[in-house]
Order: structure tokens, then C-alpha cells, then sequence
């Protein structure tokens, strides 16, 4: 899972803004950014890229979230 939904609407910017800065279809960010599709590393990089964060930001709060869930089972 990812975070770019979040980042997104942290910085004010839309899914079609994101789609248009990385050349790939809205649908296809779409399933990214509601996470039933993981893009490709490569594109992860691009994606933290282009909204200047570090790829981590994209994705650390799900491994925080999974560790919380783990030591509470």
C-alpha cells in the first residue's frame, strides 16, 4: 500500500495533475493511488520525483501501521 492519495492532498494537487507530470494515464494513477495497483519501483521513484518527497514518505506510514497491527495481535 501507498501513500499517494495523502501526499496529494496534502500538497493541494490532484491525481490528474500527477498523471499529466508523469505521462501515464489518470485511470492507471487511479489504481495507484487507491492502491489496487503497486506501480513498478521505477515508477514510485518518479512519482516521489515529482512531488518532491522521499520515496519513504510514500510508503512509511503503511509499515508503521502494520508493525502497530502486528504487536497488538
Amino acid at each position: 500500500m501507498n501513500r499517494i492519495k495523502v501526499v496529494l492532498k496534502s500538497q493541494g494537487r490532484s491525481q490528474k495533475w500527477l498523471s499529466d507530470q508523469l505521462g501515464v494515464s489518470t485511470g492507471s494513477l487511479s489504481l495507484y493511488a487507491n492502491n489496487h495497483l503497486s506501480p513498478k519501483l521505477d515508477t514510485l521513484a518518479e512519482i516521489a520525483k515529482v512531488l518532491d518527497v522521499d520515496v519513504h514518505e510514500l510508503i512509511e506510514h503503511t509499515k508503521t501501521a502494520t508493525k502497530t497491527t502486528l504487536a497488538h495481535n
